[in-house]
């Protein structure tokens, strides 16, 4: 498979070498967080010729004989050498039963730069504090992005590499297979692989068919507000037997396994948090496609899990605007930075313009305001809101 140098994630990870903290690369299941590892390792060995290398990947049948925790910490300590810079790479680390005594155990010798990957759901950003003793860095994963995309395949058209990105996604796995429908299978198994392993698995999951009920209506509902009560409703209405709890329970390790992204409320008036209906967005739009087909599809919605998705991928907090009942799609917030964007599909209609604009303009700070569409022209300003095209947008 071609490779690309995922600059923003080797970055990171260059600038936290050294450091004592355990790092730890998070991600959705297939997004390129073992490959990121290997391009790692590969500059590290090209920039440090001090360096030994202890690297171990579950995924391979060699290390079979370190899946119990001691074993692992007692392998790690044999492959120490003096006067060397050790670095410990573990993939796939919750394959080893016990496996933060290792890392725990390890991190106190103080000998070792430690990095590992594992399944999201047994190295859950939130728990990451109580599972290991020493501080962690988290590094998240996601998808390709539109510009990696375009990377990938050398595009030099932008508004024909996004129709296409629109339609292939970030899975980069599915750009080995030829024809879309194979893209599509591959990534629907990548999906499926997700919850059966990912979540049924690790929360020992009774009720499938409600899980199944559950990422349906998500995936059906992108950018529409949600709670779990309302999708209790709809289930109990259609003689589906559930309750809330439940399926705000089951919610959550949709996003723990990040399948999904959950897009709270903000109130900008009241600068203050929501805490009723939310937002979720896919971790790759693509998934919708392959589970629910393309039939019916609202390409606007598209557009904002894409938008939303490439938010966090650039360290952005993402809420939805709440402003005299009308909606904001997006507050992205980084420190002392702020902007506030709207998105659409076509903005050509004087009607459709005047919606997504006139929200913005009623926003009284002086934060950046943006309207991101598929305008397929040049950035312009409309009495202070910036106008730009979403391929533009994305390439920035």
């Amino acid at each position: 498979m071609k490779l690309i140098q995922r600059k923003q994630y080797l970055e990171k990870l260059i600038n936290v070498m050294g450091t004592p903290d355990i790092k730890v690369i998070t991600g959705v299941r297939r997004s390129g967080k073992s490959k990121l590892l290997e391009a790692f390792k590969s500059y590290i060995l090209e920039n440090n010729e001090n360096a030994n290398m202890i690297h171990i990947n579950f995924n391979l049948p060699e290390y079979d004989h370190l899946i119990e925790y001691k074993a692992l910490y007692d392998y790690v300590n044999s492959q120490y050498q003096e006067n060397k810079d050790n670095f410990v790479f573990i993939d796939e680390v919750q394959m080893c039963n016990g496996f933060e005594k290792a890392i725990n155990g390890l991190h106190a010798t103080e000998k070792f730069d430690i990095y590992i990957t594992g399944s999201n759901a047994f190295l859950l950003s939130s728990d990451l504090a109580t599972l290991f003793t020493g501080r962690t860095f988290e590094i998240k994963v996601y998808p390709f992005s539109f510009n990696e995309y375009v990377q990938y395949f050398e595009l030099q058209d932008k508004y024909d590499a996004f129709d296409r990105y629109m339609m292939e996604g970030g899975m980069a796995g599915s750009y080995l297979y030829k024809d879309q429908e194979s893209k599509y299978d591959y990534i629907e198994e990548v999906f499926d692989t997700l919850i059966v392993r990912d979540i049924r698995k690790k929360y020992k999951i009774k009720n499938i068919q409600l899980m199944d009920k559950i990422v349906d209506f998500l995936m059906d509902n992108i950018s529409n507000l949600s709670s779990a009560r309302s999708i209790a409703n709809t289930l109990t209405n259609a003689n589906e037997k559930t309750n809330h709890n439940t399926i705000s329970t089951y919610m959550q390790y949709l996003c723990n396994a990040f399948a999904f992204y959950r897009v709270r409320r903000y109130d900008i008036k009241g600068k203050k948090y929501l805490t009723s209906n939310d937002k979720y967005y896919l971790s790759d739009h693509t998934f919708r496609y392959a589970k629910l087909g393309t039939k019916n599809m609202d390409y606007g919605r598209m557009l904002e899990n894409i938008v939303a998705i490439e938010l966090l991928r650039r360290g952005y907090e993402v809420y939805v605007g709440v402003l005299h009942k009308k909606e904001i799609d997006f507050v992205a917030i980084k420190r002392n930075e702020k902007i506030y964007i709207q998105v659409s599909d076509n903005i050509s209609d004087e009607k459709t313009f005047e919606r997504e604009v006139t929200p913005l303009l009623q926003i009284k700070d002086a934060y950046p305001k943006m309207v991101i569409a598929r305008t397929k022209h040049d950035d312009y300003q409309y009495e202070g809101v910036k106008i730009v095209d979403i391929s533009d947008w994305l390439l920035k």
